[in-house]
């Protein structure tokens, strides 16, 4: 399938130009294409997404067959808080890595998914399909799949356009001083240690933003702290508490080498995810408790400082979803 266009104004970027005219691919899509040699301006490959576009030039827009997958489907129990013939939204538990790379060839969420859906959007490729987001190995919670291409489209604008809301929590080590507040700084790869992510110069990397609210305070211990996201970089939310000087509970990569509260794996929990249908148009919000490890963590410490756990039930509800 290709598509075809001829530029009737100046002063735009090729990736702006396009996702314009064409509406359902989002610019990162798009970006992709570009630097895979599937766009070409007057018939030559185009080489740069942000190229500025003249008056009279004729591009042409290759989209490739989605491809047979190549992860295997494994009957991996997993929880399925909705689904229509569009998306499902899914609980991730902790430990489960999203999907098939890096050395996980297996017991991902993608092989569970493949066992369990009866239908994953092919725009990811032959190691993600379905997959529009992701959140890390050790983070439990929301993430949605999409089930077509269609799907994949709006559901990946959706994030992209910042419509899609994502909400955490994270159980963070010491007493944060501010209520709330907003963090937005450059993140990249560390300059020295390639497997982490950092806090870099402007300009160095790309722009992440996360606010914050501080939900409950446990002494000078820990604190509760609710996060929602404005981007979605790698490892946000943990690079940005170190950034706080108050990393995440339990984290193995960003948190303190000896910590006081012993978990596996880092107390930042995908609570809520709220979209609009890909469809139907309709606002829909999902939520998922708090893991069962989590809880018992908030409950040992309301008893030690004499809050009443109801103060967090809306964290500890059954999973749910409903239209906003």
């Amino acid at each position: 399938m290709d598509l075809r266009f001829c530029v009737d104004g100046t002063g735009k970027r090729l990736d702006v130009f396009l996702s314009e005219q064409t509406q359902e691919l989002t610019r990162s899509r798009l970006k992709k294409l570009i630097e895979s040699g599937n766009v070409l301006v007057n018939g030559s490959p185009a080489t740069k997404a942000g190229a500025d576009v003249k008056v009279g030039d004729e591009i042409t827009v290759f989209l490739p067959e989605a491809t047979t997958y190549s992860a295997q489907a494994e009957n991996i129990p997993i929880e399925i808080v909705y689904q229509d013939s569009d998306f499902a939204v899914v609980n991730k538990p902790q430990g489960m890595t999203v999907h098939v790379g890096n050395g996980n060839e297996n017991g991902t969420l993608v092989n569970a998914l493949l066992y369990a859906l009866d239908s994953l959007s092919g725009i990811g490729g032959v190691l993600r399909p379905g997959i529009v987001h992701r959140i890390d190995k050790d983070t439990t919670g929301l993430l949605v799949v999409a089930k077509n291409d269609k799907a994949h489209v709006s559901l990946a604008s959706q994030i992209e356009k910042k419509d899609c809301k994502r909400t955490y929590y994270a159980l963070l080590e010491g007493e944060l001083k501010s209520e709330q507040g907003r963090v937005e700084t450059d993140i990249g790869r560390h300059p020295t240690d390639r497997l982490k992510m950092a806090v870099l110069a402007d300009g160095k990397g790309k722009r992440a933003i996360t606010d914050y609210r501080v939900v409950a305070r446990f002494g000078q211990e820990f604190t509760l702290c609710r996060f929602d996201l404005q981007t979605g970089r790698t490892h946000q939310i943990r690079v940005h508490a170190k950034h706080l000087g108050h990393p995440v509970v339990g984290d193995p990569v960003y948190g303190y080498k000896k910590q006081k509260c012993k978990v596996d794996g880092q107390l930042l929990h995908a609570q809520r995810l709220e979209l609009t249908h890909p469809s139907t148009g309709q606002r829909m919000a999902f939520n998922a408790p708090l893991p069962t490890t989590f809880q018992e963590i908030l409950q040992k410490l309301c008893k030690k400082y004499a809050i009443d756990e109801r103060a967090f039930s809306t964290l500890t509800a059954p999973s749910n979803s409903a239209e906003v």
